[in-house]
């Protein structure tokens, strides 16, 4: 898909989640933007029903489908929330959503509760992935994908048209990188408004797929290790309409260590008092791994709040 393409793609996606989605605030954080020597704002999407940003993409992807459609996902616990939240919002019948059993406990659970069909499978996100496109082809269902779906990354995209519209200057733009589908609308998107702006990939150095694809111009299997950044952790698909898309519109790629997520998670909290998940942690890492020039207007995309309390204790005794 051409660039502008997408950027259309994503307008449209815009005016159709307009009902199921609310658009979330842009703040500037006085603590951070001291701290960097440049102008730093905070898109809230934590805020956002659900706790995440997947609530664009999945609601994007369902709209276009009949409202008797069923539906079949793959998800560590964001994803899957936003899915079954906006087959509610439409009226649908409840999806089934695979996990891996690496997927957090308490997150699964939330599915659960949410009213989603829950079904284990496989040890990795990427295992999840297969057998849930495996198991939409034998029912004849829709497999919604996390990430590997462009009407999915369109969805992500309008938050970056709400970032073009709050902010008449943007820099820089930290985003958080699991399969490269926010990262790859919300590039489209801001840069549509703001050419010069510098698109920021931030990964947990423990799961840094997609980052490690980009080096070898191909998506390659990289080394896994657990990460407070659950909700980024795992391999990219093979094939994965993300991959071209990031290699084109992300200009900058920076990996940040467990010390230096739970230390970015600690100064947020003591700064804003926001208390968000361990990928949106990653991108305020990177924003002093990665830093703007002075004078600068950096944008960190707080990407979501979906934390266990198990998680939640972790980080607050690391960040110590």
């Amino acid at each position: 898909m051409q660039h502008a393409e997408l950027l259309l793609a994503i307008r449209d996606a815009s005016a159709r989640i307009a009902d199921i989605v609310q658009r979330t605030p842009t703040v500037q954080s006085g603590a951070l933007s001291r701290a960097a020597g440049a102008a730093v704002y905070l898109k809230l999407e934590h805020l956002q029903h659900t706790g995440s940003f997947k609530l664009r993409g999945a609601s994007a992807k369902l709209t276009k489908l009949p409202r008797d459609a069923s539906v079949v996902t793959a998800s560590t616990g964001n994803h899957g929330l936003a899915v079954t939240y906006a087959a509610q919002a439409l009226g649908m019948r409840p999806p089934r959503v695979f996990v891996p059993k690496s997927a957090d406990a308490e997150k699964v659970e939330r599915l659960r509760v949410a009213g989603a069909e829950v079904v284990v499978e496989g040890a990795e996100c990427v295992d999840a992935e297969e057998a849930a496109a495996a198991a939409a082809v034998r029912a004849s269902s829709v497999y919604v994908s996390p990430y590997n779906d462009l009407d999915v990354v369109a969805g992500q995209g309008t938050l970056g048209l709400e970032l073009a519209l709050d902010l008449p200057r943007i820099d820089r733009v930290y985003v958080a990188v699991g399969g490269g589908g926010l990262i790859a609308g919300v590039a489209a998107a801001v840069k549509a408004a703001h050419p010069s702006a510098r698109v920021i990939g931030c990964l947990p150095a423990n799961s840094a797929g997609m980052a490690a694809s980009i080096r070898a111009g191909r998506i390659v299997v990289a080394p896994e290790e657990p990460t407070y950044s659950d909700a980024t952790a795992g391999g990219v698909e093979s094939g994965s309409v993300t991959f071209p898309l990031c290699q084109a519109l992300v200009d900058e790629w920076s990996t940040v260590t467990e010390d230096e997520i739970a230390g970015a998670w600690h100064a947020l909290f003591a700064a804003e008092r926001w208390v968000v998940e361990g990928a949106a942690a990653v991108p305020v890492a990177a924003l002093t791994k990665t830093p703007p020039q002075a004078g600068e207007h950096a944008v960190i995309v707080l990407c979501g709040r979906n934390i266990s309390l198990t998680k939640l204790e972790r980080l607050r005794a690391h960040a110590r």
